[in-house]
């Protein structure tokens, strides 16, 4: 099992043990908490580096967070701890209890790479808590500038600590960005940012620059970026609608990547990383080009969306960031798949209540109090239910190949010619006949080039051999009696081919009807016991009772966690096969009238 399937299951594991793991509760002046979990193993994710200070963004919405009502005004009350004891660094950029959305920012002291890394909890409902959002405290000292671009603001405001504010903007704020509000420049100017000892460029450490990018239509030649003063130049334009890095040192040093394609109408990631010795370009988290360079230290000035000379940008920036390091590729994966709601790197458990502390160890209890006898019932239905997903899942897949396999097969056999009446027929191979001893293996493993999973083919084939081996082939002209000894062997074909279809069914009504007797029976013995216990001890008080009562309830749901979704699938599976079913059916009747009216032609032709 390699690291990435051992994370997953870490994972998965952390959230089932949610409910029954409770942690101490932080402040009970917060009423409630949730659970949340960084996965950097996540698929597409995949990050292998540890990475540490990492900005992550919670997205808050309807479909994760259904208690917009309970945060205090603009969430001043969220608080994000790493273990219940260590509190993490937040930044609120919007919260919207009308439409439910929220948008925060939590500096994750370490992410794990190739794994799911410690769960972390939000602590939220408390209406007199102080505003705990810290902008500045979220980012790490290499991180030299973010614009969130926020409404109202004339000048993007640096959300760093170095206050690298925007000396200029032609920009305006749209407020439908991709992270809350974004710039939009209308390719009369873009922002510029005076040059500061904050953006300086050493070769040892290097320059990253990412943003989110959208453009309804091709570019002249627009910068994005531009880093710059006389000793050196950095840029990332938009020629059309490719993406190109540049690098101009002193000396004709110059170098600039091969171009990326950038989707028009469509919320894509840019990011630019300068290092010593190389310029790399990467589009929506993956490397799209990179050159060699020399790079030189210097002192830029930055030029965002425009460089004031006629190279200005048409288009949509959000969450601009500037960074005097050359930060890695699983950095900026990460980044990307963070930031985008279409990928799950940041997985949310549930909510629980200050009083949940107790609550969280009622399923505990109710293990306890199972007996010897309930343990027996509940292993017994769990082998239940695991041979009933089992017959399920294997009967699925045959329905959809036979449904599938039998519409291909009915479109070739209904182009079949006259005189290609067996065509379509094929001798069965030994492989072929061990696979139909396991409709799963057929399904999934087996071959298909002569429709093998089609119970219309193997009545047609049945018929075919039928003819060729009594009656000489299918051009033979047949007596009354003949034809019956067809009809006989079509109607046994389709009588086999009704058995495979129904095989192992009897393993469903087992699990439905027998399920919750089992599960009966396991609460009976276990409530006998319960009370044989108090007749023995005489301590007759509800706390006596309910532990056992509650661990002997516990049989009967097991009972009934089989018998309910073996119903279903009882039920829906009975009606696929029934389906498939009346189609072999019809196709014995057109094969044998078929075969009638050919060999009553060749009587006539005779």
């Amino acid at each position: 099992m390699n690291k990435s399937l051992i994370g997953r299951f870490r994972l998965g594991m952390a959230l089932l043990l949610i409910p029954l793991c409770a942690q101490a509760w932080w402040n009970d002046d917060w009423s409630s908490r949730k659970q949340l979990t960084v996965d950097a193993g996540a698929t597409g994710a995949d990050i292998r580096e540890t990475l540490h200070d990492v900005p992550l963004l919670v997205r808050l919405h309807a479909g994760n967070f259904g208690f917009f009502l309970d945060l205090a005004e603009n969430g001043k009350d969220l608080r994000f701890m790493l273990d219940d004891k260590t509190q993490l660094k937040h930044h609120v950029e919007k919260l919207d209890t009308l439409t439910e959305l929220g948008l925060v920012w939590v500096k994750m002291p370490v992410v794990r790479g190739g794994e799911s890394t410690d769960g972390f909890s939000m602590y939220y409902g408390n209406a007199n808590a102080a505003d705990g959002s810290d902008a500045q405290g979220i980012y790490d000292a290499n991180q030299a500038l973010v614009f969130h671009f926020r409404e109202g603001e004339a000048l993007p405001q640096d959300a760093t600590a170095y206050a690298l504010h925007a000396a200029s903007s032609k920009a305006a704020i749209d407020p439908a960005g991709f992270i809350g509000a974004a710039a939009k420049f209308d390719g009369q100017g873009g922002i510029g940012v005076n040059a500061n000892p904050a953006l300086a460029v050493a070769p040892d450490s290097g320059l990253t620059f990412s943003a989110w990018i959208k453009i309804d239509q091709p570019q002249g030649n627009a910068v994005l970026f531009e880093a710059k003063d006389a000793a050196g130049r950095i840029e990332l334009a938009l020629e059309g609608t490719s993406a190109i890095a540049r690098y101009q040192g002193a000396g004709g040093n110059a170098a600039q990547t091969a171009a990326a394609a950038v989707e028009p109408a469509k919320w894509q990631h840019l990011a630019l990383v300068a290092k010593r010795d190389a310029l790399e370009l990467y589009l929506n988290g993956q490397s799209v080009g990179t050159a060699p360079i020399e790079l030189a230290a210097f002192t830029p000035a930055l030029a965002i969306g425009g460089d004031g000379q006629g190279r200005n940008l048409t288009g949509l920036l959000d969450e601009v960031q500037v960074a005097k390091q050359a930060r890695s590729a699983d950095w900026i994966k990460l980044q990307f798949r963070s930031q985008s709601p279409d990928f799950t790197v940041l997985n949310f458990g549930q909510d629980e209540s200050s009083g949940s502390g107790d609550d969280l160890n009622y399923f505990a209890i109710i293990l306890q109090s199972l007996t010897v006898d309930g343990w027996v019932v509940i292993a017994l239905c769990g082998v239940m239910l695991v041979i009933s997903l089992l017959v399920m899942i294997g009967k699925a897949l045959t329905l959809n190949r036979a449904r599938k396999e039998n519409a291909d097969f009915l479109v070739q056999y209904r182009n079949l010619a006259v005189t290609d009446f067996g065509q379509l027929d094929a001798e069965e191979t030994e492989e072929e006949r061990e696979n139909e001893q396991s409709e799963f293996l057929s399904a999934v493993a087996g071959k298909h080039d002569h429709f093998q999973g089609s119970p219309i083919y193997h009545i047609y084939h049945a018929g075919v051999q039928e003819l060729k081996l009594h009656f000489g082939g299918a051009d033979t002209a047949l007596s009354a009696e003949a034809l019956n000894v067809v009809r006989a062997r079509l109607d046994a074909a389709v009588v086999r081919e009704s058995q495979k279809l129904n095989k192992n069914m009897v393993l469903l009504t087992i699990a439905i009807s027998g399920g919750p007797f089992l599960g009966l029976l396991g609460t009976v013995l276990g409530v006998m016991i319960t009370f044989a216990v108090i007749a023995a001890t005489g301590d007759v008080n509800i706390n006596s009772i309910a532990p056992g009562i509650s661990g002997a309830l516990l049989a009967t749901v097991a009972g009934l966690a089989v018998a309910i979704p073996a119903l279903f699938a009882y039920n829906y599976l009975l009606t696929r096969i029934k389906e498939v079913t009346a189609d072999m059916q019809v196709f014995t009747d057109e094969f044998l009238a078929i075969v009638s009216l050919r060999s009553a032609d060749r009587q006539r032709g005779a």
